[in-house]
């Protein structure tokens, strides 16, 4: 497992996409990666190791569980709050290409054919897309993302664009320097139109940034550059996995060839301030929760979420 990094861990008061205000909670932060095939827990385990000057307490994100921890325990001093339960979803990239396409059904891969053969005659007949993994090709994948970055919901509404700073750059070039990252552009002709960035850890590709212009959502870019940057790291048969990394979406249990349940597990002092934060985050998200279902048994949660992401 990573070793721990002490830092503020924000906590987002959100309805649906939107992100209404942030408390933060200085903690030492690690994540338990695949390849550490940690045994699943079923409460939560306070660390043996001490608390870190300014800490606050701890976070093990990607917590492999044997069943669905409580949201809210306590545990002696700590508070332990577990705010997000979900299918971990993964590539096992030691099956081959043909193998892993008999995972979908024909219905799916027939589906994921035409979108690309849709996307293909729009471009005339063809598919232009790009790798990116050299330290001289940093800089232009992350100019080519960041004029796409700028028009997702992504960026708009929870700050999760690919950053646009100098210090990024500068760790994607180290990255590349050492065959550590992965990236990739998907054109309409000169036009960038989606884009993939997957840092390597441990032999591992880490599902860090995707996002495209809503502009061409009809014709499904995101899944074809993610299909056909899989089928090219197949063929490099260069790597363990492709992990999707926390939380859970259509996209990623499409793609994903295993899932394993997890859990983020925050374990944090029960002073006042902290006890109000935790306590006032769990009200929200289960207020979210209530908003939400009571908007898709009105039949307009996907209408407004829609809305919400794309203007229209």
């Amino acid at each position: 497992m990573s070793r721990w990094q002490c830092r503020p861990v924000p906590f987002k008061f959100q309805l649906s996409d939107w992100t209404i205000f942030s408390l933060s909670i200085p903690l030492q932060v690690r994540a338990a990666a695949l390849v550490d095939e940690l045994p699943p827990i079923d409460s939560p385990v306070i660390p043996a190791d001490a608390l870190m000057d300014g800490s606050q307490g701890y976070l093990v994100r990607s917590q492999p569980v044997a069943a669905a921890l409580p949201a809210l325990s306590r545990s002696g001093d700590y508070l332990c709050y577990v705010p997000l339960q979900y299918q971990h979803c993964f590539i096992d990239f030691n099956l081959s290409f043909e193998i892993y396409q008999k995972k979908f059904s024909s219905k799916t891969r027939s589906t994921i054919n035409r979108k690309i053969r849709k996307f293909a005659e729009h471009g005339g007949g063809e598919v232009r897309w790009q790798t990116y993994k050299m330290p001289n090709e940093m800089r232009e994948f992350l100019k080519l993302a960041r004029g796409v970055s700028k028009l997702t919901y992504q960026e708009r509404l929870l700050d999760a664009g690919i950053p646009d700073t100098e210090d990024f750059a500068h760790r994607a070039e180290a990255l590349a320097a050492e065959q550590h990252v992965r990236a990739y552009i998907l054109f309409d002709s000169e036009k960038p139109v989606a884009y993939l960035y997957c840092p390597v850890q441990d032999g591992v590709l880490i599902y860090s940034y995707l996002g495209y212009d809503p502009a061409y959502l009809h014709l499904s870019v995101g899944t074809v550059l993610q299909w056909l940057a899989i089928e090219q790291l197949f063929k490099e048969a260069r790597f363990r996995y492709f992990d999707f990394t926390e939380g859970q979406s259509d996209h990623k249990r499409l793609f994903a060839t295993h899932q394993r349940p997890c859990a983020n597990v925050f374990l944090i002092r029960r002073t006042i301030r902290n006890t109000a934060v935790i306590y006032s985050h769990w009200w929200m998200n289960r207020f979210s929760k209530w908003l939400g279902d009571k908007l898709d048994a009105m039949g307009v949660k996907t209408k407004i979420k829609h809305l919400m992401r794309f203007g229209a």
